[in-house]
């Protein structure tokens, strides 16, 4: 309400004065005159009585109400003489009440009408002005639907008696008068239009003579009244408008005029309000705003008709220059109304739209008052001077308050269709050049904003589709000029605010961003005009921000710089290249061509100001190439000063480099590049990359310089700057900043490394450049001066660069020619040219075999037996060597050209080096592959100086060339050997390389001593303990050459060992030639079986195993860990007697190391830095150990298996057969009877360890494939990513399927306990997916062979004496049977629709297996019925499921089972059951496709009745009902009324539940809104007789046959709760059903409520029924149409008065207890919040419905009956009564609420209602209505339906 409005000073009335006005006969006795001792009178009142009686007994057709209304005027007409009261006239007026209700005939009408008339004229004026209340509710309506017959008696009634009545008594009521009248001028060609009309102007002039008697200095107060009344009827009662504008088209004063002159501000000019005519006045005061509501409800109205006229009286009675709309309304009035002005664009009717626009731009003719200084115009044909006019007054007196109006609806938070109003709108305004040309610049950037805040407050993505496709159309309707004027406005030209607030701009950025994504930016003038200007701008905004980057709020300036770039780079990839092709002209291209930064910002802004005030406006006159230009220029400036600081400062340089590409890309200006500055700059940053400077160096800054070099290349046309001196120290530069990430210890830029050697190869003009550079910083970087050529990491620096160069591993193709390509710069660098590149760097590495005792030698001979492309260095290298020369029969012409040749040494050298070359690569190479590279040298023989491997594949090491020639003394070499690796130690560092190479001499020595000696005997003792001790220090040591001569001293010494003890022993055994197959990586339990059973000698000593454990776990070892898992291999079979003993610490520390490895390259790939380390590379750490633990499990499980084949033992024949015994065995189990206990502890050692290990593999396998670890890497690194994590999950994956191969079962359950265990810790209670998927890419997990161990496991915990012995788990998983369950159904969940047909038959037998014995399972029956029903889901989807025998056999399953969970495990439905195990749940998930499980109707009928019987039936039956009732229960309850073949057992069910007493408790509530009305909406569609039923129920109050004493008190407290629960259940029904579903109900429903509010506190049942007869009013008002209430006002207006006046003091309450009248206030509440227009004309009776609730003239006292009562009360507690204020939380968003709610009562005891709740409540009622009408705000439905349903489910409340 306006707070200006006020203070206006109140009408005072004095002839309303207290004294003057008449007793309100709610405070009186009824009928005074009946009280009389008079005999004629009491003979009057009985008579009037005996003629009410006849209503209630007589009536029972329309017919009846002629004779009833007859006897009743007959005893109205035989009152005594001098008598004018009517006895029992409030029955009396109900009565006449309902004989006009709108269902009676015409003829009935008239005769109560004629009744009305008489008692008008017995009465008199008087008597009439103090009954009104009384006899006017039922009169109000009638006009509304009278015939015409009717209206002009109706009319008559009003013109004669109600209009002549005092002021006093017509201003109560003057609103539902007015109301009542207003239908007779709907229609202005009616009949009764002009008497209606008259009936109104006399009513106008009646309420103003009273202050015409009174003589009040405002006289028009009575006027003022009227209007205001007249506007209030026009916001609440829809049906009243027509007739509220036809009125006001005839009597509304124009407003457009003041007396005085209206400047801009709306005040005089003299300071003064401007002083409005008389006329005026009356209607704006003393509240303007209800005026300024009355326009906008009707503009806001359903009518189209309705809005036209209102649309009218604006243009002719309100227009924009009126002074009351500049003067007196506030200025949010003015912009409400505005807002409904302009909503009516909406319908898009171009007669609503040509009177808005008339109202906004003024009137046609010209005003005749000055306008004094207006606006700026736009640019205006001066031709047309009336155009010009209605723009000036659009701009003085329109714009500002509507673009205000559109920005308000653009601010407001609406459901998606009002959110989209204001773009409507807004595209609307734009057909009106004449407005949208001013408005929409004004909106446009808001409406963005708007929508992009909508985009995250939107609760659905469709309602952000439905706002967005509306701001598109908008958009587009846009002018280009327009919109890039706000965007770069907003980005660019607020630079002072922004830099302030850096926030604000990066805002703007995010707006900019919205628009690009969702907007349409493709027009012709945007991409070639608008956005080479923005990209400009922008990055003159860069370099700005930048010079921000040193303050406080550094980080977010820097962040501020990348999204402007990433803006910019948006914004190019969609400008066209034809773009930056044309010139506006060759004056401006001349002109602009040398554009500064500040003068191209000036001629920008001087472009868009030129824009705005123009409505047409050729092309940019900044010529593109000139943009181009600019923006290359300064681009490059920002790249120079990015690579100055290079250290990482900033981080700029990649989306700078983008930019200039794109740029380049898309102009002609690259030629303008200054080659030379470059180079120099990228020089000077590329100077810290050098390899001697040791300086790690950031990936990207070196990627970036890289990318800037190509762009340059790309763009421009000449080469020549590739010849520049200076390129090539940066692109060495470059190379040597890149070889610290080809480093396999941080393979996070591996791939991407090797990818930028290559292009800069292709940026050389000199072939050899990467070739000598890097052969260069192989050779420099030996950072262990140990007078090697290279030192180890550089050699595994190469062999990265070399495996990622050649990709295409093991691919035979033709050979090139001996002489490389030349590559030119700019290509492609081919595979072929790869090769050749590095054939420098790569005999750089083979050289390091000639030296076998350096460290490069070891990792090198190891690369070549893992590097899948051996062939491709065996074939460059026999080129070099020349394919005929290899030949025997050529040797001699070598000779002959080294003799003949000047310089044959030199060629002889170059010969023999690669000639030992060859050789030292066939020498350390794997058998098998030397095999295939002698094969294709020479099919005849091979070259003398090669050596071959014998015919157990070893290649032969130094020294075993000519063993022959080895002759030693035996003990003493091998003391010799012994002394020096025990005795010699080096004191200094540089000691420790010749040391180390010492050692291995000895080393070599005792081999060969091993090897050739017949017999060990002398030296069996003292060979042992030295060796594995010098083993172990060299581990500590760190000294790998050592530990491989050791390791293989040791190899052959248990080989001799063996042999000579099989020998000694005469035994026939085959000798064990593990070291053979050491290399191969697989571990084939059935290759182990193949060889045979194995003689087992004297295990070795504990220290050999203690050593080797060391080893498989020191950092020390890595870089020969391939040789250290061979040394195991070897070693294992020796300890084959032990195995069990020393598998499980092998095995942990196998585990420990490869999680240890694991998580720190995890740790690698998050980390922002990486750390170059001289670390081997992990990720072959974790593929050698994996080997190795692969390896160690095989040898036990083979042992494992020979141990339980020695002791099979027959089956016996009468082990049980069950279904497993006729399953097929050895899907995956092992074959092995019953073993001893000792085997089955061996078992168990053998199986933890497989556990141990599954875990580990699962865990590395979910690392690629986990989506939250992948987030974390960078993308730009997703290429290292994902191929370490492939080839890690690939390992992993292998390892996994030989175990499973192996024991199936144990890893299955190993893998099902991972689940289980994220499954109990994710909250939702769902298992992970990564065992699923890993199940699903397994070769041995295919489903046909998972489910049936999975039914394996589950009978192992339920039934194990049904399985075979070697399909029996060993139980080390702590998993339940009801686990593996669960698990069964996850995964036959996530199996194909397809995959059923390999599993049917087995699940058929297991579940036919189940049902023969169910008891073992009882604990996982219900998870197992749900694997029943997901199987018939799965068929049904299939083919397969289209076999009717096989889909009766599985619904026959299904009832079986069914039946027999229930039974084996009874519901409980007094126990809550956690989620999982939950039956009722797993019911509501499967009932809802039943029909896909049960085809037929008779088996779904069956199976709804089990789940009837078993769990509905008990719950509703249970002693806890409702309280054990649950979301579940009521889900899978609702599943059930949805089965129509199931409905006659749910509906009894249902009818069952509803007819407890015990549902309607709080309990119950919490559920009912969500659960329990739809399930008994669906009842009643079903059922529709229910509703009948239940008022049939409902009893009647008697008195007879009422006892004294205790049992006449017990069955009326029984009696009044089957009355209570009974109206609580008609009510409930109402509630649930839908709409006006019961209104045929409604009449009889009006009869028994009516029966009951007859009862007394003696009756039976009595008044105490009152509370829920209220409630059913609420629940009716609420869910009925208020067309169909007609026949319910009378009644609800009668108790209504009579419960509230219970409250009075003194007054009896024996039949109006405190618990009734709330719930009576409950009721009232809701009827004047939603205001039924029918009620809305009786509300007069209870409150003050009209501008007196606010504004009350001095003196008058309220009629009202709650504002009365409230003013007792107060005066009875001894208080004075204070006007109360509206309560805010009321006027909320989201709609008006009731006051008196169960919240407000809560904690409130009995005694206290009336201080604490009733009191507040009445005395705010009023005020709270009035306002609620005035802020125009709807009412909350869904708070006063919350708060029936909390009343109705109150269980406190029942007797």
């Amino acid at each position: 309400m306006s707070t200006e409005a006020r203070h206006l000073q109140r009408a005072a009335s004095p002839a309303l004065s207290a004294r003057s006005l008449p007793v309100n006969p709610r405070n009186r006795p009824e009928d005074d005159a009946s009280s009389k001792n008079d005999k004629a009178i009491r003979r009057y009142a009985a008579g009037i009585d005996r003629a009410l009686s006849l209503f209630d007994t007589a009536l029972q057709e329309w017919a009846d109400y002629l004779p009833f209304l007859g006897r009743l005027l007959k005893a109205l007409q035989l009152h005594p003489p001098g008598t004018s009261d009517i006895p029992h006239k409030s029955l009396v007026a109900q009565r006449l009440s309902q004989c006009l209700n709108p269902a009676l005939p015409a003829g009935v009408h008239q005769e109560a009408l004629k009744v009305y008339t008489y008692i008008f004229s017995l009465i008199g004026k008087d008597g009439l002005g103090r009954d009104l209340p009384y006899y006017l509710p039922g009169l109000s309506p009638v006009l509304a639907f009278a015939s015409l017959l009717v209206k002009p008696p109706l009319l008559s009634l009003f013109d004669t008696f109600i209009v002549a009545l005092d002021p006093a008594d017509l201003r109560p009521a003057l609103k539902g008068i007015l109301s009542s009248l207003l239908p007779g001028l709907e229609e202005e060609s009616s009949e009764e239009f002009e008497r209606t009309h008259e009936i109104l102007q006399r009513l106008k002039a009646a309420i103003s003579s009273a202050d015409d008697r009174e003589k009040s200095v405002h006289s028009t107060s009575g006027d003022q009244y009227f209007w205001q009344c007249l506007f209030l009827v026009t916001i609440t009662s829809k049906s009243r408008r027509p007739g509220v504008l036809a009125y006001l088209q005839r009597h509304l004063p124009r407003l457009g005029k003041a007396t005085v002159s209206v400047e801009l501000d709306g005040k005089a000019a003299d300071g003064r309000r401007p002083q409005l005519s008389g006329d005026a006045e009356a209607v704006t005061s003393p509240e303007p705003g209800l005026l300024i509501r009355c326009f906008a409800a009707g503009l806001s109205d359903d009518q189209m008709l309705v809005q036209r006229g209102f649309l009218d009286l604006l243009v002719t009675h309100l227009p924009l220059n009126s002074g009351v709309l500049r003067g007196n309304v506030p200025p949010a009035d003015h912009v409400r109304l505005v807002t409904a002005a302009v909503s009516v664009t909406a319908r898009r009717e171009m007669s609503l739209n040509r009177r808005l626009w008339t109202w906004f731009l003024g009137p046609d003719e010209p005003s005749a008052e000055k306008d004094g200084a207006l606006a700026t115009p736009k640019v205006v044909d001066g031709r047309d001077r009336a155009q010009e006019r209605r723009v000036k007054y659009f701009q003085q007196y329109a714009l500002a308050i509507l673009v205000q109006s559109i920005l308000d609806m653009f601010e407001s938070d609406a459901v998606p269709g009002e959110k989209a109003r204001p773009f409507r709108i807004s595209l609307a305004l734009m057909d009106q050049s004449e407005i949208g040309g001013f408005v929409v610049p004004r909106v446009f950037l808001p409406a963005l904003r708007s929508v992009f805040r909508y985009q995250a407050a939107a609760a659905t993505s469709e309602a952000f589709d439905e706002v967005l496709r509306s701001a598109n159309v908008f958009f587009d309707g846009v002018e280009s000029g327009l919109i890039w004027d706000e965007i770069s406005n907003k980005l660019l030209r607020s630079t002072k605010m922004q830099m302030a607030d850096p926030r604000a701009f990066q805002d703007s950025l995010k707006l900019a961003f919205f628009v690009i994504k969702n907007f349409n930016l493709q027009e012709d003038e945007m991409l070639t005009t608008h956005m080479p200007l923005l990209v400009s701008s922008l990055i003159l905004k860069s370099k700005s921000l930048l010079n921000k980057s040193d303050s406080q709020q550094a980080e977010l300036y820097a962040h501020l710089v990348n999204q402007t770039l990433d803006l910019t780079g948006k914004l190019l990839d969609m400008i066209p290249q034809r773009a930056f092709a044309a010139q506006t002209s060759k004056a401006s291209a001349s002109k602009n061509l040398n554009l500064d930064n500040k003068a191209f910002l000036a001629n920008m802004e001087k472009y868009y100001v030129n824009v705005r005030e123009s409505t047409r406006l050729d092309a940019s006159p900044i010529d593109n190439t000139a943009i181009a230009r600019l923006v290359l220029q300064n681009i490059i400036q920002l790249i120079m000063d990015d690579l100055q600081s290079v250290d990482g400062s900033r981080t700029f340089l990649e989306a700078e480099l983008s930019i200039l590409e794109k740029l380049c890309r898309r102009t002609s200006v690259a030629h303008l590049l200054d080659v030379n500055e470059i180079l120099s700059i990228i020089q000077h940053a590329s100077q810290p990359f050098a390899a001697k400077s040791r300086v790690h160096v950031r990936f990207k800054n070196i990627a970036s310089i890289l990318s800037l070099l190509e762009t340059m290349h790309a763009a421009l046309t000449s080469t020549s700057w590739l010849e520049d001196h200076r390129l090539r120290p940066v692109l060495s530069n470059l190379l040597a900043g890149l070889w610290p990430h080809l480093s396999p210890a941080s393979p996070k830029t591996n791939v991407e490394a090797v990818r930028c050697v290559w292009r800069i190869q292709s940026l050389s003009i000199d072939p050899k450049l990467v070739e000598s550079c890097i052969s260069a910083l192989m050779v420099e970087s030996n950072f262990n001066n140990d007078g090697q050529d290279l030192d180890v990491e550089s050699a595994r620096r190469f062999a990265t660069l070399w495996s990622h160069s050649n990709p295409s591993y093991g691919t035979h193709t033709r050979r090139p020619s001996m002489v490389p390509p030349t590559p030119k710069p700019g290509l492609t660098i081919t595979k072929v040219h790869k090769e050749h590149i590095l054939a420098r760097p790569l005999l750089l590495l083979l050289d390091s075999l000639e030296d076998p005792k350096g460290v490069v030698f070891t990792f090198t001979s190891g690369w070549l037996q893992s590097s899948a492309n051996i062939q491709v260095i065996f074939d460059f290298v026999q080129q070099m060597l020349q394919a005929d020369w290899l030949s025997p029969r050529e040797e001699p012409g070598v000779s002959t050209r080294t003799a003949d040749a000047e310089d044959s040494p030199v060629d002889l050298d170059e010969y023999m080096y690669y000639l030992r070359t060859l050789s030292n690569i066939m020498e350390y190479t794997p058998r098998e592959i030397w095999s295939s590279l002698l094969s294709q040298m020479n099919d005849n023989g091979t070259h003398p100086g090669v050596d071959i491997p014998n015919n157990h594949g070893n290649l032969p090491q130094k020294g075993q060339r000519t063993q022959r020639d080895v002759v030693t003394n035996q003990s003493r070499l091998a003391r010799i050997g012994l002394n020096v690796l025990a005795n010699i130690s080096g004191k200094r560092a540089n000691d420790k390389p010749k040391l180390s190479r010492l050692k291995q001499a000895a080393v070599s020595l005792l081999q060969e001593v091993i090897l050739r000696s017949s017999s060990l005997e002398d030296i069996a003792e003292e060979v042992e303990s030295p060796v594995i001790a010098a083993l172990l220090s060299s581990i500590h040591n760190a000294d790998h050459p050592l530990q491989v001569s050791l390791m293989s001293l040791l190899s052959v010494w248990l080989k001799r060992r063996r042999s000579e003890m099989t020998r000694n022993l005469g035994t026939n055994h085959r000798k064990t030639t593990s070291g053979d197959h050491s290399s191969q990586r697989t571990s084939s339990v059935e290759r182990q079986i193949k060889e045979g059973p194995r003689v087992l000698p004297t295990s070795p000593p504990p220290s050999l195993l203690d050593c080797i454990s060391e080893g498989l776990g020191s950092g020390g070892t890595q870089p020969v860990l391939h040789h250290w898992i061979r040394f195991l291999d070897l070693c294992l079979p020796y300890y084959n007697s032990v195995i069990f003993q020393v598998l499980m610490p092998l095995v942990e520390r196998f585990v420990e190391t490869v999680a240890l490895v694991f998580e720190d390259l995890r740790v690698n790939f998050r980390q922002e830095n990486v750390q170059i380390t001289a670390a081997i590379a992990p990720v072959n750490i974790m593929i050698e150990l994996l080997n190795g633990t692969e390896q160690t499990l095989a040898r036990a499980h083979e042992r494992l298996i020979e141990d339980e084949s020695s002791q099979n033992n027959a089956k016996s024949p009468e082990q049980v057969q069950g279904f497993f015994g006729n399953m097929v065995s050895g899907v995956f189990a092992s074959e092995g009877p019953k073993t001893r206990s000792t085997t089955a502890n061996n078992r168990l050692t053998v199986i933890l360890c497989f556990k141990d290990v599954v875990k580990l593999c699962l865990k590395i396998w979910s690392w690629g494939g986990d989506s939250a670890e992948t987030s974390l890497h960078e993308a730009a690194l997703s290429g290292s990513f994902n191929h370490t994590s492939l080839r890690l999950r690939n390992r992993a994956r292998r390892v996994l399927e030989h175990m499973f191969a192996a024991e199936s079962l144990e890893c299955l359950e190993t893998l099902i306990e991972a689940w289980d265990g994220t499954r109990k810790a994710n909250k939702a209670g769902v298992g992970s997916s990564v065992v699923l998927n890993l199940l699903h890419v397994l070769d041995g997990s295919r489903p046909r062979n998972t489910i049936p161990a999975i039914f394996n496991a589950l009978y192992s915990r339920t039934n194990p004496e049904a399985l075979d012995p070697e399909r029996k788990s060993t139980l080390t998983s702590e998993l339940l049977d009801i686990d593996l369950a669960r698990f069964l159904v996850d995964y036959t969940r996530s199996l194909e629709d397809d995959a059923m047909d390999e599993i049917w038959t087995d699940c058929i037998a297991f579940l036919k297996d189940i049902l023969t014995n169910p008891l073992p399972h009882r604990q996982s029956l219900p998870q197992l019925l749900g694997f029943t029903a997901l199987l018939g889901t799965k068929v049904d989807n299939t083919n397969f499921g289209e076999n009717r025998k096989r889909r009766k056999e599985l619904g026959d399953l299904f009832l079986r089972q069914l039946a027999a969970t229930f039974t084996i495990k009874p519901l409980n439905v007094n126990v809550e059951y956690p989620a999982d195990d939950d039956i009722i749940l797993i019911l509501a998930t499967i009932f809802p496709d039943i029909s896909k499980v049960l085809v037929d109707s008779d088996r779904i009928v069956a199976a709804a009745n089990t789940v009837s019987a078993q769990v509905i039936v008990p719950t509703i039956r249970s002693k806890n009902f409702p309280q054990n009732v649950t979301p579940t229960f009521l889900d899978l309850f609702g599943i059930l009324t949805r089965i129509p073949e199931a409905s006659k057992g749910w509906k009894k069910d249902t009818s069952d539940a509803f007819n407890d007493p015990r549902l309607f408790c709080r309990a119950t509530h919490e559920l009912a809104s969500s659960h329990w009305l739809p399930l008994i909406r669906q009842w009643i569609i079903l059922d529709k007789e229910r509703m009948a039923d239940f008022v049939s129920r409902l009893p009647s109050p008697t008195s007879a046959g009422i006892m004294f004493g205790v049992g006449a008190s017990s069955a009326r407290l029984e009696a009044d709760r089957k009355a209570q629960l009974n109206l609580r259940r008609v009510a409930t029904l109402l509630l649930a059903a839908t709409g006006d579903s019961f209104v045929e109900n409604i009449g009889p429903i009006q009869d028994k409520m009516a029966d009951l509010l007859t009862a007394t506190a003696a009756s039976s049942p009595s008044c105490a029924t009152r509370a829920e007869i209220y409630m059913l009013l609420r629940a009716i008002i609420l869910k009925v149409a208020p067309v169909h209430l007609a026949l319910l006002w009378p009644l609800v207006t009668k108790e209504l008065q009579e419960a509230i006046s219970s409250l009075y003091p003194g007054r009896n309450r024996d039949k109006y207890n405190m618990h009734c009248i709330v719930h009576a206030c409950k009721l009232l509440d809701v009827l004047v919040l939603l205001a039924p227009e029918d009620f809305q004309m009786r509300q007069w009776l209870f409150i003050t419905d009209t501008i007196d609730a606010v504004y009350r003239p001095q003196g008058l006292e309220s009629r009202a009956l709650v504002d009365e009562l409230a003013e007792d009360l107060d005066a009875n507690a001894g208080t004075s009564h204070v006007a109360a204020t509206p309560t805010p939380s009321l006027l909320q968003i989201g709609g008006r609420k009731p006051l008196l709610t169960a919240k407000v009562l809560q904690g409130i005891r009995n005694e206290d209602l009336l201080d604490r709740a009733i009191r507040p409540f009445l005395r705010q009622l009023s005020i709270n209505t009035f306002e609620g009408t005035y802020s125009m705000t709807s009412f909350d439905w869904q708070a006063c339906y919350e708060d029936l349903l909390l009343d109705i489910f109150d269980e406190k409340s029942l007797v």
